[in-house]
């Protein structure tokens, strides 16, 4: 597969600003244009990552983009894949650049979230899965965190120490991240004092809902060479990949899983699938990672990644947290941007923000939370509805 190369990344700090969030856009995709140098009148290409809660403009968010940051002609497009969505647009981008359509492109995404749980659109939908959940079961998304937690301690022993070590590591990490919403360290006692929101995870091991925005300038890589860029940050791989029927480990929204009875279980599930298809792209493995961004919607759900994306066999995720291995430092870190624990969710602009995290480490301009000679990082999210999110990036 081909590489295209990485110009620019800029963000917008994650908070609760209050603003509109095509401000958040602007401020992160002028950042990345300053990154890369390139004016925007020559971005020929802009893919936007849809926020379906604001309206007619964030389901046209390449468009909006396009015409909040002045409008020169450049083709849009526009992706929803929920909390997979940037790498969506990511790819989009990619195909595009690799066809020889554009030679570069913006990839944008920005959110502004409602206080509280997220939850689905008003209106009466007895159809609708994602409705019905919350209807039927009253089943929030941190319900589905819970049970996911007490899966793996019911199957590898996890303890709510362990959880909470999670949470101690990417505070830790984020503490040194300008970007991030929450700039603090936490001990394991005050994670365990924190009150029970879907036992057994505590309001400290589960994301918040956050805004923010995250941008980055790709292109082909002789339009690099011709700006001068001899050796730029590359991605490698974008893996998109959707279930394979029978599916038989539950996913958000859905309250079944599929039956196996009749039809054997496929290679890999589902989660495993997603980094796997970003390794055959780039033609690497997971020895060959320096690092990795995962998807921690709560701290047992970053131990269940780890595994997913081949860095430790089944039921070890907890001995590597323990033993400091995914710790910046340690063997390979994971998250040492603080993750969604330091971030929250700002859905369409989280798989975008994973890859400016990986670029300024394998830049080398990571500041106090740079992994020492990163050459080699993967991301990894999951999006509802079956949308699977991995990018490989490589120097």
């Amino acid at each position: 597969m081909e590489e295209i190369a990485i110009l620019g990344v800029g963000m917008h700090p994650w908070g609760k600003w209050g603003k509109n969030f095509v401000e958040y856009g602007v401020v992160a995709a002028r950042a990345a244009l300053e990154d890369a140098g390139v004016d925007w009148r020559d971005v020929q290409l802009v893919c936007g990552a849809d926020t379906v809660r604001n309206g007619y403009p964030g389901y046209v968010a390449g468009a909006t983009f396009a015409q909040a940051l002045g409008w020169q002609g450049a083709s849009v497009s526009s992706s929803y894949a929920a909390c997979a969505s940037g790498a969506t647009a990511l790819n989009a981008a990619r195909a595009q650049i690799l066809a020889g359509m554009v030679d570069v492109a913006m990839v944008i995404g920005a959110d502004t979230t409602p206080k509280g749980f997220l939850a689905p659109n008003a209106g009466e939908r007895g159809d609708d899965p994602d409705w019905l959940r919350f209807r039927l079961l009253g089943a929030t998304n941190p319900t589905y965190f819970g049970m996911y937690a007490r899966r793996r301690m019911e199957l590898h022993g996890a303890t709510q120490e362990d959880f909470a070590t999670v949470k101690v590591k990417n505070a830790r990490h984020g503490f040194e991240n300008p970007n991030a919403r929450f700039r603090k360290e936490v001990t394991l006692d005050e994670v365990a004092a924190s009150p029970m929101v879907s036992d057994p995870l505590r309001l400290l091991e589960i994301c918040a809902t956050s805004d923010g925005a995250a941008a980055l300038i790709v292109c082909s890589m002789d339009y690099a060479k011709k700006l001068g860029h001899t050796s730029p940050v590359r991605i490698a791989g974008v893996s998109t990949v959707s279930p394979s029927y029978p599916n038989t480990l539950i996913d958000m929204p859905n309250f079944a899983t599929d039956s196996a009875f009749g039809v054997a279980e496929p290679e890999r599930g589902f989660r495993d699938s997603i980094a796997h298809a970003a390794y055959e792209q780039a033609g690497i493995g997971p020895e060959d990672l320096d690092l990795a961004e995962v998807y921690d919607l709560s701290t047992a759900l970053e131990l269940d990644w780890y595994e997913n994306i081949g860095i430790c066999k089944p039921g070890e995720a907890e001995r590597l947290v323990r033993d400091g291995d995914t710790t910046i430092g340690g063997r390979i870190p994971v998250n040492a941007s603080g993750g969604l624990a330091c971030f929250g969710e700002a859905v369409p602009a989280q798989a975008i923000a994973q890859v400016c995290e990986l670029t300024w480490h394998l830049r080398g301009e990571a500041g106090a939370r740079q992994v020492e000679g990163a050459r080699v990082g993967l991301t990894v999210n999951q999006g509802l509805f079956g949308h699977g999110s991995s990018v490989i990036v490589r120097k």
